[in-house]
């Protein structure tokens, strides 16, 4: 069964979003040291070394060698900034409020040469010739009006500065407890969202890229990520879960994305939170700046841990969507 619309009523209640903390609090740390042992995902873990060498028909597994952990963090850090930083530019330079006004003059050339050949994550999409299943975003952007993709993009900017100039505050932000103190609820508004083209990991993109200290990207592999990390469980919800899209007649199975970008940042803050004191442990204080860069670093190596499970339950996938 597909969910009509985001996710179950239940899932929005403080008294859900509670359990599914507590099971993530209780996983996080179990993933953070396979993390750490793989170096955020570039190394080879012992582990894998061990089973190679026994595979080879050695008699003993080799020495390992003892990781500077503080080292290590400090570099996985760095490394994930560097590649944050890389195309953010581009999203600098076209949302703002400057440049915003512009466009208004001209939305089709800000469909189909700005958002087309200048925003990256877009602009990669379309250029992706070899996946098939993204031949329906191609067609979506398309078919889609310039400017509506103006207006939500605009939209999209202009909320993120507003909350970043009106409310938000760094030690605060990090004290929230309440699912409705984080209210990031208007941005999974229809006016947010140009369905097929401008979804929830696309629009989170925009946002992310300008504010990383504020908004969480809510890409594919985070969302596979939060199913891993809450231990596959149910928590109450009729379907199998709410991070996912299972269709068992048709053995097809996707993240969710109609997932709420409200409720994934406040479990993004919570898993910033587990992992600001897991890193102190060794020494490592997260840079605040690029707070949520931290965060989708330790997703995407979770999501990387089962991406053969993570495949095997897509591969049956012929109406996978790519807005997000």
């Amino acid at each position: 069964m597909y969910y009509p619309n985001d996710i179950e009523d239940t899932c929005k209640q403080m008294v859900h979003i509670n359990e599914v903390l507590d099971e993530l609090r209780k996983n996080i740390p179990e993933y953070f040291q396979r993390y750490l042992d793989a170096e955020g995902g570039k190394a080879v873990v012992e582990a894998d070394v061990t089973r190679l060498a026994k595979a080879f028909g050695a008699s003993e597994s080799p020495k390992s060698k003892t990781k500077n952990y503080k080292k290590v963090l400090e570099n996985v850090m760095q490394q994930s900034i560097e590649d944050f930083e890389s195309d953010r530019k581009n999203y600098l330079d076209i949302f703002n409020e400057k440049s915003l006004k512009q466009y208004a003059y001209d939305v089709s050339s800000f469909k189909n040469t700005v958002l087309r050949k200048e925003v990256p994550i877009i602009r990669k999409t379309l250029q992706n010739k070899t996946a098939k299943e993204l031949d329906k975003y191609r067609q979506a952007f398309k078919e889609s009006q310039p400017g509506e993709l103006f207006r939500v993009s605009k939209k999209l900017v202009e909320l993120a500065n507003e909350w970043r100039n009106d409310w938000y505050n760094s030690e605060d932000f990090e004290e929230l407890t309440d699912i409705d103190d984080l209210d990031y609820h208007e941005l999974d508004n229809e006016e947010c969202v140009v369905r097929g083209v401008i979804g929830g990991g696309i629009k989170s993109t925009f946002i992310y890229k300008l504010f990383p200290f504020m908004f969480p990207i809510r890409s594919r592999e985070a969302i596979w990520a939060l199913w891993y990390l809450s231990g596959k469980k149910k928590f109450g919800c009729k379907e199998d879960s709410e991070f996912l899209m299972i269709n068992r007649e048709n053995s097809k199975t996707q993240q969710n994305y109609f997932y709420p970008y409200g409720i994934f940042s406040f479990y993004a803050l919570q898993i910033f939170l587990e992992l600001k004191k897991l890193f102190a442990k060794h020494g490592v204080a997260i840079s605040i700046d690029y707070r949520f860069v931290t965060v989708e670093s330790f997703l995407s190596y979770v999501g990387h841990c089962h991406q053969e499970e993570t495949n095997l339950l897509k591969r049956n996938n012929s109406d996978y969507r790519y807005d997000d």
